[in-house]
């Protein structure tokens, strides 16, 4: 690929040794980044340039294999290279190149922004280097009503996995506003932050944003029979000014003493309703041993990670192992597509309407896999009724202690009149599902164990207090 297009002296390879040393040397900064126990290994897979008419620039996306984790990671960095500096924060700067080339984070600079929707619309077309990139605009009236030309950019802040670029009108009103997020880690096969959110938005729900399109890139895998992976690098929708998420609603609510019990309710409705129309766009089928013992065999790999990295959790063990036994015998009820990571920070208030999910693409320390295929709707459930017992443990947490009555009666309330909002809908208590309700509360559990370990230690006692108390409830039952 020849970058220097517009870039008089640019190097004739965007992915030469030069240009990764430079990204090497950068990438292990980034918070997107997953190989924060080894030293980046670069491989060069391929590229894809962005047209742009802005004079000196050039904007490209490289995808390089980091082949120092196990599995390695393929990742997708984009960038400009210019001549001149650009007014962007200088935090953005990736490095400058021995002929004197910039090369800058491509999201943090507008020309880059700005192309990207452009082919995510399909309104231009990418040149390959070793990586196509094609446009597929969604078939609601989202996409026509959006004109990159008019919208000013800037980054989302406080991302951890991916980067999301804001496209805002500089006057209210005068274009639609848009939210783009760039894929930082790629995958072979079906995104589901894509293609659910896109089937919920083209059948009406009122619970996700409007979609407006994405970026499907095809590339090199030598492991695949033909040679060739395809996955989703980018995916925008309707951007929603000015809304508050679930959380830091129910976590003043509660602060307060206020109830949060209507709003709960409603979210109860709103998963149920989001639950019913992913049945009916993909489909359900019957659970089977054949087919869904891997979701017990996955409770069974997370516990003995759980004991390995939280030693806190080994003398519940057994109650453990007893509780998801007990599910593995219940009737489980058909699998279909769900949420995946439901927790109150996915879901947002919108001025004058429902409330909206975001986010599928599933719990972090999940492989793809196993978020892209079937699952008990009871999963999304738990994950909520485990967002209310952290809504409280935060709070506790900040007061230096564990949650009082009052704080443990909130919790309570706000988790009965969540189910009482699903069933509504649903025409089913999830708490009737007993077994399996307890065991993915528990599974949800360990699994914020391992993540708060990892991530944040000094609030592994929320999740391990909620494991001592799920397994005295049920002991007591």
């Amino acid at each position: 690929m020849d970058v220097g297009a517009g870039v008089p002296g640019a190097p004739n390879d965007a992915l030469s040794e030069e240009t990764l040393r430079r990204l090497a040397a950068w990438i292990a900064s980034r918070r997107w980044y997953g190989g924060t126990a080894s030293v980046p290994r670069l491989r060069p897979i391929g590229s894809y340039e962005l047209p742009t008419e802005a004079p000196g620039v050039a904007a490209h996306a490289l995808l390089v294999m980091d082949d120092a984790p196990s599995p390695p990671v393929l990742y997708q960095i984009p960038v400009t290279l210019r001549r001149t500096p650009a007014d962007i924060d200088p935090e953005h700067l990736i490095g400058a190149l021995d002929d004197g080339t910039l090369v800058y984070d491509g999201p943090y600079d507008p020309v880059f922004a700005r192309a990207l929707l452009d082919l995510l619309l399909g309104r231009s077309a990418a040149h390959a280097d070793g990586v196509e990139a094609v446009g597929r605009p969604a078939v609601t009236d989202a996409a026509g009503r959006v004109d990159p030309g008019a919208l000013a950019t800037r980054v989302l802040t406080g991302e951890q996995s991916n980067t999301s670029i804001i496209y805002e009108p500089a006057e209210p009103g005068s274009a639609r506003p848009v939210i783009c997020k760039v894929y930082r880690r790629l995958h072979h096969g079906e995104n589901p932050d894509v293609t659910l959110p896109t089937a919920l938005a083209e059948a009406g729900s009122p619970h996700v944003p409007a979609s407006v399109g994405a970026l499907v890139g095809t590339w090199d895998d030598v492991g695949r029979d033909s040679g060739r992976a395809t996955g989703h690098i980018a995916f925008a929708q309707e951007f929603l000014p000015g809304v508050e998420d679930a959380w830091r609603v129910a976590l003043l609510a509660a602060a307060a003493g206020e109830s949060f019990a209507a709003p709960a309710r409603e979210l109860g409705v709103a998963t149920a309703d989001v639950h019913a129309s992913l049945a009916l766009a993909f489909g359900t089928r019957r659970a089977s041993r054949e087919h869904d013992l891997g979701s017990v065999h996955a409770w069974h790999r997370r516990l003995t990670t759980a004991l390995r990295e939280v030693p806190a959790i080994t003398p519940h063990r057994a109650a453990i192992e007893a509780v998801y036994a007990r599910a593995e015998d219940a009737a489980w009820p058909p699998m279909q597509r769900i949420h995946g990571d439901l927790h109150l920070g996915q879901v947002v208030a919108a001025p004058g309407r429902a409330w909206m999910l975001l986010d599928f693409e599933g719990e972090p320390l999940r492989p793809m896999h196993e978020r892209t295929g079937d699952d008990l709707a009871l999963r999304d459930v738990a994950g909520m009724l485990r967002s209310f017992d952290y809504v409280t443990g935060s709070i506790a947490q900040s007061r230096g202690g564990a949650p009082d009555d009052d704080l443990r009666e909130w919790t309570s309330v706000a988790r009965r009149a969540f189910l009482d909002g699903y069933a509504e809908v649903a025409g089913a208590d999830p708490a009737e599902q007993r077994d399996l309700l307890a065991a993915l509360e528990l599974d949800k559990a360990v699994y914020e164990a391992i993540y708060e370990t990892r991530t944040r230690p000094d609030w592994v006692g929320i999740p391990l207090a909620a494991i001592a108390r799920l397994l005295a409830g049920e002991a007591a039952g």
